[in-house]
């Protein structure tokens, strides 16, 4: 088992050397260059020495499980960096790894005053006392940080989600869809072993090598997943000024107050919107976002927002995608698009996979487009309001 974790402990290194030489760095690989070495440390610190320290250094032993709190915070972080798109960490980020701080002051206290050591350890076996009270409340915020931080991860992928389909039009290119089935598959093991460790602790059920090295093993395989997929993660809203960037939720129109834009002026706005798809078709570039539409337009991106928002119902992405669908409708029985495909068509018109299109014709038509070119009617209306 030793060696499975000296080989994670090298893969983790490995990652973080070539997240290293990556030109340019988002936030959200230093986040993950910072999580690899941390990684690198622990597993490799574990197999060389967990024998030993376990049974004869318990204060050393302690403060290497302590490093299973930082693994909940780099996550968040990690998720959070994409979601928020800023380019540097705050002093609100910092806040995340106090806890942490306050575990090995607590243990560097308990070596240099004699008595605050006694009881002390993470095994049940050749000690007398029992363990601080204040002990126990690290090892207990150890245990639930881990589950805590994999709930506050799933929360930030719902954020995420709303982001995207405000600024993109597209979602294959930029969803770390790899990320959140990791985070989910991964939340179920990491709470079910740290759920066997309390049991381990309190009721000196299973072994404490059975707990550890679980631990130790289903960490180092989920980060250096993470490793892999995310040298290739791309920064997502690198383009997008993060103070012109606002999540829309819908059905909350008092939300632009203070916009700069009356609301007597949106129809106005609305309807340059609606012309210069119509005459332009900006929706055929299968890369648009709202930063390019709105500079196309000359617009604020948040006035643009609040059009598209407001005055259709609809997000960004809803809105483009179902221009593109009446496009494709459009050109299906039209005999000079006759030598394409329906995903040629497809392609032509803005949308960049077959699955997408497919997923979206049917959700805003209630057919699928082999049905609509078959000529059966339609089950839902296929646009929003303006269109």
């Amino acid at each position: 088992m030793n060696t499975i974790f000296l080989i994670g402990s090298f893969n983790a290194l490995f990652f973080a050397l070539l997240l290293w030489q990556k030109k340019p760095k988002a936030l959200h690989d230093k986040v993950l260059l910072f999580w690899l070495f941390i990684l690198a440390v622990y597993t490799g610190t574990y197999a060389i020495t967990s024998e030993y320290l376990f049974i004869r250094r318990p204060l050393w032993s302690a403060s290497l499980i302590s490093l299973l709190m930082l693994h909940g915070p780099f996550l968040y972080l990690y998720i959070g960096s994409l979601v928020t798109g800023k380019k540097y960490p705050d002093n609100n980020d910092l806040l995340h790894f106090i806890p942490f701080v306050c575990f090995n002051i607590y243990l560097l206290l308990s070596s240099l005053i004699p008595g605050w050591s006694e009881g002390i350890s993470l095994g049940h076996v050749n000690h007398d006392g029992s363990p601080p009270l204040t002990f126990l409340f690290f090892l207990g915020l150890t245990a639930l940080s881990g589950p805590a931080y994999f709930l506050l991860s799933v929360k930030l992928f719902r954020k995420l989600k709303l982001r995207l389909r405000d600024n993109f039009s597209f979602s294959e290119k930029i969803d770390p869809a790899w990320l959140r089935k990791l985070v989910l598959i991964f939340g179920i093991i990491w709470t079910v072993l740290m759920a066997v460790a309390v049991v381990h602790h309190v009721f000196h059920l299973f072994s404490l090598d059975f707990c550890t090295n679980g631990l130790t093993l289903s960490l180092t395989l989920f980060i250096i997943l993470i490793g892999y997929f995310g040298l290739r993660q791309k920064e997502i809203f690198i383009s997008l000024p993060v103070n012109e960037v606002e999540p829309i939720v819908l059905g909350q129109p008092k939300k632009y107050a203070g916009t700069g834009i009356k609301d007597e002026d949106v129809g106005l706005l609305a309807a340059k919107l609606s012309a210069y798809m119509n005459e332009s078709k900006p929706y055929l570039d299968p890369d648009l976002t709202l930063a390019g539409l709105s500079a196309m337009l000359n617009l604020p991106q948040h006035h643009l927002s609040r059009v598209i928002n407001e005055h259709y119902g609809n997000n960004f992405f809803d809105f483009i995608n179902r221009y593109r669908i009446e496009e494709v409708k459009q050109r299906i029985p039209d005999p000079a698009y006759g030598n394409l495909t329906l995903l040629g068509i497809a392609f032509d018109c803005g949308f960049n996979s077959k699955s997408a299109f497919n997923r979206l014709f049917r959700k805003y038509t209630g057919i699928t487009p082999s049905e609509y070119k078959a000529g059966k009617t339609e089950k839902v209306p296929s646009t929003g309001a303006g269109f």
